[in-house]
């Protein structure tokens, strides 16, 4: 179990910290759909890479048709908004948005997978969580000294967690018919492609990227994405989906401490209060027995 425990933590801090290496790589002068694609693309030859010594067959059927649309819904609108949300916001702010995950998905699941009823606990949590969303976009606090603008990244920060919901209903109503790592093959490379496609028409071919700026794409290819992936899906496989959503928990809070350590991210108290107000429905929500399979945080 202290594997597992110690998988979670490094899982939470890939993520959590995310959001700094983009807002770093934004500092640097790289675009935030190159960013996005170049590291999702770094992402996919480690995948591949990785797929390759496994041995894993190459998806057909179910698991090509569950990875293209995963591609679409958990990695290219997610990271897309997110990063468009970091010029607007700071790492923690759009993090925090994050935490609601489950509880959007647990809504749609309502409505569209049998037997995924919406209990007392889960609508409590949703509507302590969009109050948290509601005070944090209406406070004015972005978390930034200047230029921020809290509604516009709140906004696009929730398109992205509605589509990674989305993605997890869908591979909710498919599951048991593929091989979770056959579908992060797929996820990633044409996840990779769609954005490829977005950066070229919206930002055109990124040019002069240095050597500080390549070592954010790394990590955040590597660490953030990749690793905890991997460690994702070898969590699921020896403790339970519920365990495994601890990350919902832990991710936040990273994202928030990270943003203030190493940019110096402001620490308001709009953020602050509406943080608590999300985490507080989110743990309320999670109070209720999660049947769901459990989608993966934003970034």
């Amino acid at each position: 179990m202290r594997r597992v425990w110690i998988a979670l933590v490094i899982a939470s801090l890939g993520w959590g910290t995310a959001g700094v290496a983009t807002r770093g790589a934004l500092d640097a002068g790289l675009q935030p759909f190159a960013i996005a694609t170049l590291r999702a693309a770094i992402a996919a030859v480690a995948v591949i890479g990785f797929l390759v010594v496994r041995r894993t067959a190459f998806p057909r059927g179910v698991a090509l048709r569950v990875g293209l649309v995963m591609g679409v819904t958990n990695l290219a609108v997610p990271y897309l908004t997110a990063n468009v949300a970091l010029q607007h916001a700071s790492a923690g702010f759009v993090g925090l948005t994050t935490a609601l995950i489950p509880l959007i998905t647990a809504v749609i699941a309502h409505f569209v997978l049998v037997g995924e009823r919406l209990s007392v606990f889960r609508l409590v949590g949703l509507v302590i969580g969009f109050l948290g969303v509601a005070l944090l976009l209406s406070s004015g606090d972005s978390g930034l000294a200047e230029g921020g603008q809290p509604v516009l990244a709140g906004v696009l920060s929730l398109v992205g967690v509605v589509s990674i919901a989305v993605g997890g209903i869908y591979a909710k109503r498919h599951a048991g018919g593929y091989d979770p790592f056959e579908v992060t093959g797929v996820h990633f490379v044409s996840g990779t492609i769609i954005m490829a496609v977005a950066a070229f028409f919206a930002e055109g071919l990124p040019a002069g990227i240095g050597g500080g700026s390549w070592a954010l794409l790394i990590y955040m290819g590597l660490i953030s994405t990749f690793l905890p992936f991997t460690l994702y899906y070898w969590m699921l496989r020896r403790v339970s989906a519920t365990f495994t959503s601890m990350a919902g928990y832990l991710v936040p809070p990273i994202a928030v401490c990270a943003g203030v350590v190493f940019l110096s991210e402001r620490l308001e108290s709009g953020i602050v209060l509406a943080g608590l107000l999300i985490l507080a429905g989110v743990i309320i929500g999670d109070r209720s027995e999660r049947r769901a399979v459990s989608p993966v945080p934003l970034a």
